[in-house]
């Protein structure tokens, strides 16, 4: 035909060339052992990063666990605290409770002293003597 338009086995072959030419290209590759290298390279340094993370999640984890036991100790002696102060408030509610008690006879002892005076004075004005 002309320059522009090769022959159908003219590209066919031209298309197995070039699929030989990449083919063998990568096959150098793979097998040059400046590649080979670098991927020993990029395998130790995911194999460091996997093991970095790991150590990073331990720490991690202890680190919650010493938190979630601060705040186990935190928590039991706020309950401790709350035991004492009700136990403070029980105590001084029984000692307002018996303050309140002698008070009371006080007063009582003291109104039933009036009373008897007033009816010693009554008896007194009644019978005259």
């Amino acid at each position: 035909m002309g320059f522009k338009y090769p022959e159908l086995k003219d590209r066919q072959a031209a298309a197995d060339a070039a699929k030989k030419a990449m083919l063998e290209k990568f096959r150098a590759a793979s097998q040059d052992p400046a590649i080979e290298e670098q991927r020993a390279k990029r395998a130790a340094i995911h194999e460091a990063r996997l093991v970095r993370a790991a150590e990073r999640e331990a720490a991690k984890k202890a680190r919650e666990a010493e938190l979630a036991a601060q705040a186990a100790r935190e928590a039991d002696l706020a309950a401790q605290a709350a035991r004492e102060a009700e136990e403070a408030k029980a105590r001084a509610a029984a000692a307002e409770a018996d303050r309140l008690a002698v008070l009371e006879a006080e007063q009582k002892a003291a109104r039933d002293a009036r009373y008897a005076a007033r009816k010693a004075d009554k008896k007194v004005r009644r019978r005259g003597y």
